[in-house]
């Protein structure tokens, strides 16, 4: 449109009286011309002063029409202006790409044969002829106008990604393929060409999901032609990126996003995404820091990301700062309360910093909002052990195991037996503990803290110890530097009535302890005892006191000699 409206847009009627400049030469040639197996396409004559006026009349009507705001009629002005002068090739694309937009493609066909039927017709007019073509369903005419398009213009992928779109909505992948391909064969292509082609890749892996393996590699290939073009703009470089980023070559991705970290221009979306992207890489990479570099800056620039919360919450409990993982945790559900995993998140990360009191009132906000689920009572089991609410637990424990069993078993594992049967030995419910016990160490025979607690459990209460020794033994090989396992295993023994043998692993586990350990010295005092070390015992009780007061290690200290071995 732009060739009439150089002419000004208020004088166009007297410049049309007086005489535009003239207009561009005529291509002289045949009248008709067959076109895509059609009917031939009448040729416009020679432009007279008298045809190319009336085009101009019409044009300059159409203007006048989009000042008023009446699309319509300023759409059929254009229409006529178009059909009179078809060599105007974009006056010819801006009139069918409306037509096209008010779902006339019937007319839009009228304007496009009309200017492809010129020899000069560019590969332009036959690309949007066969995008016209496929809409009204006429598959061999859509063919050759996208092969006469790309004939004409081989280095523009329109042509391609026409009869590309074309062949695969006509079920012919293998087809489909082939035209990518044939377009990765052009040379001196640019940049846009070559990343907008690693994206019609990228559809068609959609459309086959079993050719992605076979088509990775040649989306690769076609990004790192287009990475050596070394493109600047920011948004062709970010579809770069994003191509690197899904079909696996994820440090390639980061390095450019990292680049345009540098040098976005102030496009806040684009930057957010660029960040959350080199997040997402770092998190695959488990490379914490960076991840959490790029989070921090996420939010920065959007304050009220929950997302960008959550993972800064989830990173911040694995390594180890449940204070951090609290802060972050709370903002995700702030911003964005109905994420039901950052109340559970949450939870946990409450629970490890010794808060059960608030894990339980998010876990109650939490029941509120969604339905009861398994994740939602373990951790409640949990949050009431940690306050010593034991009986709770167990209620919590017991309404997690029959959730799971109507929805998913595989949850049942054996580290949640292990609490459950930890819950019942803080109940002195012994027989349920040990029911829970032995089914976790059929889930996992090795499970060594199960085989210690189990057999220390046996041995506390002179219950089956010989079995208790077998399991302690079991934890003890697997684990002969663990203090606790040394511990037990020196208590079993005393329980066996082989002190001797005894005083050797408890003495090893306090050389193994790095915090003093009132049960350490409680057990170490006992054996003294049981070996008539009369003195030893009393420093070792004395120790266990200094460390924790304790009503049955004070009466043994305050008895003056050691109790009489069991």
């Amino acid at each position: 449109m732009h060739r009439y409206w150089s002419c000004g847009t208020l004088i166009i009627v007297g410049m049309l009286l007086a005489g535009c400049a003239p207009h561009a030469q005529k291509v002289a040639g045949p009248h008709t011309q067959a076109l895509a197996g059609e009917d031939p396409v009448p040729r416009v004559e020679d432009g007279t002063s008298a045809t190319l006026a009336q085009a101009h009349a019409h044009y300059a009507a159409g203007v006048v029409h989009d000042m008023q705001d009446d699309s319509e009629a300023a759409l059929e002005e254009y229409y006529q202006a178009a059909k009179l002068d078809p060599d105007n090739e974009s006056l010819v694309l801006e009139v069918s790409r409306r037509f096209l937009q008010g779902k006339q493609p019937e007319r839009a066909l009228e304007v496009l044969a009309k200017a492809a039927g010129r020899p000069s017709a560019s590969g332009a007019v036959f690309a949007r002829l066969g995008m016209v073509y496929a809409q009204l369903g006429k598959y061999d005419q859509a063919v050759a106008a996208d092969r006469s398009a790309i004939k004409r213009a081989p280095t523009s992928l329109t042509g391609y990604q026409n009869l590309f779109l074309t062949y695969l909505q006509n079920k012919h992948a293998p087809d489909a393929l082939k035209v990518l391909d044939e377009a990765g064969r052009q040379p001196n292509t640019d940049a846009d060409f070559l990343v907008s082609l690693s994206e019609l890749y990228a559809t068609f892996v959609l459309q086959a999901p079993g050719q992605k393996d076979k088509v990775k590699g040649k989306i690769i290939e076609v990004l790192n032609r287009a990475e050596k073009l070394n493109p600047e703009i920011p948004s062709l470089r970010v579809r770069m990126a994003e191509g690197f980023y899904s079909f696996g070559d994820p440090s390639k991705a980061a390095d450019i996003y990292l680049d345009l970290v540098k040098t976005l221009p102030d496009l806040p979306l684009v930057r957010e995404r660029v960040h959350a992207r080199l997040a997402g890489i770092f998190l695959r990479q488990s490379d914490h820091k960076r991840a959490v570099e790029q989070l921090e800056a996420l939010v920065r620039d959007d304050p009220t990301n929950p997302q960008a919360y959550y993972w800064l919450g989830y990173l911040a409990y694995n390594d180890k700062k449940p204070a951090e993982s609290v802060e972050y945790l709370s903002k995700t559900i702030l911003f964005k309360p109905d994420f039901e995993d950052a109340y559970y998140d949450l939870a946990l990360a409450q629970i490890s910093l010794d808060k059960p009191a608030d894990a339980l009132a998010t876990l109650d906000k939490a029941r509120k909002q969604f339905a009861k689920n398994f994740v939602m009572e373990l951790y409640a089991g949990l949050a009431y052990s940690r306050q010593k609410a034991y009986r709770e637990a167990i209620r919590a424990y017991t309404e997690a195991e029959v959730i799971a069993k109507a929805t998913d078993p595989g949850r049942l594992t054996q580290e949640f037996y292990f609490q459950l049967g930890a819950a019942y030995e803080r109940v002195a419910d012994y027989p349920q503990s040990e029911q829970y016990f032995e089914k976790c160490l059929q889930i996992k025979p090795d499970f060594t803290e199960a085989q210690n607690y189990l057999g220390y459990m046996w041995a506390e209460h002179g219950m089956k110890l010989d079995k208790a020794r077998e399991l302690i033994e079991k934890a003890v090989k697997a684990e002969p530097k663990n203090a606790a396992y040394l511990d037990s295993m020196g208590w079993v023994l005393y329980k066996l009535k082989e002190p001797q043998e005894a005083l050797t692993y408890v003495l090893k586990a306090l050389e193994l302890t790095e915090e003093p350990d009132a049960t350490l010295y409680d057990h170490l005092g006992d054996i003294y005892a049981a070996l008539h070390q009369t003195e030893k015992a009393r420093e070792a009780w004395t120790k266990s006191l200094s460390v924790e007061s304790n009503e049955e290690v004070r009466k043994k200290l305050e008895a003056g000699h050691g109790q009489p071995l069991r």
